[in-house]
């Protein structure tokens, strides 16, 4: 893995040498998703935005689908500067700052409402800072990535069904919280290479949110989706040090802005998304699945402030987190 990130990150180097001379007002921003995913599409408003607003003084251009490397990969690029900017789930920067990977505890939202409250919270500000100042990067917004299901080739109803199951989970270590609550065996591998894994059986399951599922096509290669619901993912923006420290006062505020704004056009993009899909996977022949979600909770709660189990956070971070309420507008 060490010489996988050290040769994405001198190609990236080794890229940006090559650029002409008004490359210092060319950004390269990279992610993990598909071209037709609400996260590239408002990466690409978000970009033309910028040079809209900064008169062609800052131009991004977006690198999608693991162009520029894994998660890993992309996240070490940003800290050596080789790359300006990425999307990054939470988990991932947890493993820079523990306790931001809070809200990727399996069912520690109760609703969408929640994570909606949590999105605008002084919590989610807190954990931003302390993400921050661990990295020297600076976090501009939070996007609402999914809820996430599990895919298999056969039914689950309750956890137990999940018993020894080979289930892909990303490079993170809390995504092993779940896959201990369900007594799976979370076998970690790229985000590209899930297709193959599930279709050469490398893997039983893999679990992603609805439109990820779609995306990535990996119904192709399972015959069950099951509701469970079990994280309700999100991405930060990120943006490198070295560019934070570059950009003058009023550039900040329109980066910040603009990418607010595409935050919240691709959370909403992907919620009314999720609510349609599981008919959309009907008509492709796939069994879709309302499992037990009562008794996949009960199973992951006791793991939810257990160190051991990949807990970063505190116990006044986990009840202020519960204590929040439901939007009402």
């Amino acid at each position: 893995m060490r010489r996988y990130v050290l040769a994405a990150a001198l190609a990236a180097f080794a890229a940006t040498a090559a650029l002409p001379a008004d490359a210092q007002t060319r950004l390269r921003f990279a992610h993990v998703y598909e071209v037709n995913e609400p996260y590239h599409t408002e990466a690409l408003w978000a970009a033309e935005e910028i040079a809209k607003r900064t008169n062609n003084r800052w131009r991004i251009e977006v690198f999608p689908a693991s162009a520029l490397g894994n998660e890993p990969a992309i996240n070490e690029a940003l800290t050596l500067g080789t790359i300006d900017m990425i999307y990054t789930g939470t988990a991932f920067a947890g493993s820079r700052f523990r306790p931001i990977a809070i809200s990727n505890a399996p069912y520690v939202f109760r609703d969408f409402d929640h994570w909606l409250a949590y999105r605008d919270s002084e919590l989610l500000k807190e954990m931003m800072a302390g993400y921050d100042r661990a990295t020297g990067h600076k976090t501009l917004a939070l996007t609402y990535y999914g809820a996430r299901h599990v895919t298999a080739n056969k039914a689950i109803n309750r956890p137990e069904d999940m018993r020894g199951m080979k289930l892909r989970v990303p490079q993170a270590p809390l995504y092993l919280m779940f896959a201990r609550a369900v007594g799976a065996n979370a076998t970690p591998i790229a985000f590209a290479e899930v297709y193959l894994a599930l279709q050469n059986g490398t893997v039983d399951g893999q679990e992603n949110p609805l439109p990820t599922i779609q995306a990535k096509k990996f119904y192709e290669v399972q015959s069950h989706v099951v509701l469970t619901g079990h994280i309700s993912e999100s991405l930060l923006t990120i943006a490198g040090g070295q560019l934070w420290r570059r950009l003058s006062a009023a550039d900040r505020a329109v980066f910040e802005e603009v990418w607010r704004e595409a935050a919240n056009r691709a959370t909403f993009a992907i919620r009314t998304a999720e609510e349609t899909l599981p008919d959309w996977f009907r008509a492709q022949g796939k069994t879709v699945v309302v499992p037990d979600r009562n008794a996949f909770r009960e199973a992951a709660l006791p793991l939810h402030n257990d160190q051991a189990a990949g807990a970063g956070w505190t116990r006044e971070h986990y009840d202020r987190l519960q204590a929040l309420g439901a939007r009402t507008n």
